[in-house]
This record gives structure tokens, C-alpha cells and sequence, in this order.
């Protein structure tokens, strides 16, 4: 299967689920997104990670995790990000022994795969399936111009979308991306490529 480098890009505090963070993941090639929602503690874990030169005064679940696969001899060779379903990423660790070639893939929640990746410098895939279901183009640039009067913001329920707009959805969706609110970023463009198909 040909599959889709992703590198790490950051981690922003979700704005519409109290405690969560969401970590933003990039295709190297497109620059498409993928936001995944994520707990306290796996953001922490992450970051962590990420900054090779802190070491808590206490090994994180993650850090004892990995200590034991290296203890065992193997190696984490990738992270694969196979599915979403239901707004939920399904990943597998693919670990491999280097001196009895012994291959082994444990299934796993995509926060605690990104956390162990990091920890072993390893790479993060997913597929075009996943980047072309839940993957976002951010337009991270500035688009108003000069002279051009603001829009109104708009209120909205983002529970019930079916009152509002196509036109109203993507500004919305623009909105979200500028303050960095992937978690609703990823539900707007949902509804928004549900009414295209609908359209077509």
C-alpha cells in the first residue's frame, strides 16, 4: 500500500471539549492536515517526547512502554494510521527484532502511537483514505483585503449545522482554522463534503 509520510506540526488546546488538545499532523507532500483530538495526558506525553532534552523526575507511561521494547530488543520501525470511524483513528505500532527479524503490529489509539513514535524517532503513515475522509488544506494565510468591509461572524449551533449554509459553512470552517480549532475545523468540512456529494 502506498502510504503517506506525516510529521508533527504542533498541539493547540481544543476550544470545544473541555480538557482535550488536538494534535496536528502534515502530509510532507500536500501540506494537508490532520487534526487528531487528544486527551491531557497524551499531549503532555507528546511534547515530552518531542523535547529530548526535559526528562520528568518520573518515567510517563510511555517512557516505561519504550524502555521495555528496547529491554526486549526490538525496534519501533513506524506508526500506521489505517482508519477513521465515526471521528475515531485507528493505528497500528509495527515493532521488529532486528536480530531474529521477528515482526510484531499491536493495535492502539493514535495518541499513545504518536507519544511511542516520537520517543523512538520513528515515522508516522496513514493512507489517502484517511487523508481524503478527515484530512483538511488549511489556507493559513491572510485573505482579507484591503478595503473589503469584515463579514458578520456567525452564531451557530455546532450540533445542528442543517440551518446553515454552504456559503456560511466554509466561513465558518475559515474561521475555525484561523483560531486554530481543528476539532471543529474537521466537523464543519465533514458537513461540507456531505453536502457536495449531495450536490453531485
Amino acid at each position: 500500500m502506498d502510504y503517506k509520510k506525516l510529521i508533527i506540526r504542533g498541539i493547540s488546546y481544543s476550544q470545544t471539549q473541555s480538557g482535550a488538545y488536538a494534535l496536528l499532523l502534515e502530509h510532507e507532500e500536500t501540506s494537508v492536515k490532520l487534526p487528531v483530538v487528544i486527551g491531557n495526558f497524551e499531549a503532555q506525553s507528546i511534547s515530552l517526547g518531542l523535547e529530548k532534552d526535559i526528562n520528568p523526575p518520573r518515567p510517563l507511561t510511555h517512557d516505561l512502554f519504550a524502555q521495555f521494547v528496547k529491554n526486549t530488543g526490538f525496534k519501533l520501525e513506524s506508526v500506521i494510521i489505517y482508519q477513521i470511524k465515526d471521528g475515531v483513528f485507528f493505528s497500528n505500532i509495527n515493532f521488529k527484532n532486528p536480530l531474529t527479524e521477528e515482526e510484531l503490529i499491536l493495535d492502539a489509539r493514535t495518541s499513545d502511537a504518536v507519544a511511542m513514535a516520537v520517543r523512538f524517532d520513528s515515522p508516522i503513515y496513514t493512507t489517502s483514505d484517511v487523508l481524503n475522509e478527515a484530512g483538511i488544506l488549511l489556507e493559513l494565510e491572510e485573505t482579507q483585503k484591503v478595503g473589503v468591509e469584515e463579514e458578520e461572524e456567525i452564531s451557530t449551533d455546532f450540533n445542528d449545522l442543517s440551518g446553515v449554509s454552504l456559503e456560511e459553512l466554509n466561513q465558518l470552517l475559515n474561521d475555525a482554522v484561523k483560531e486554530e480549532d481543528y476539532d471543529t475545523a474537521l466537523r464543519l468540512q465533514e458537513e461540507i463534503k456531505r453536502r457536495n456529494k449531495k450536490i453531485e
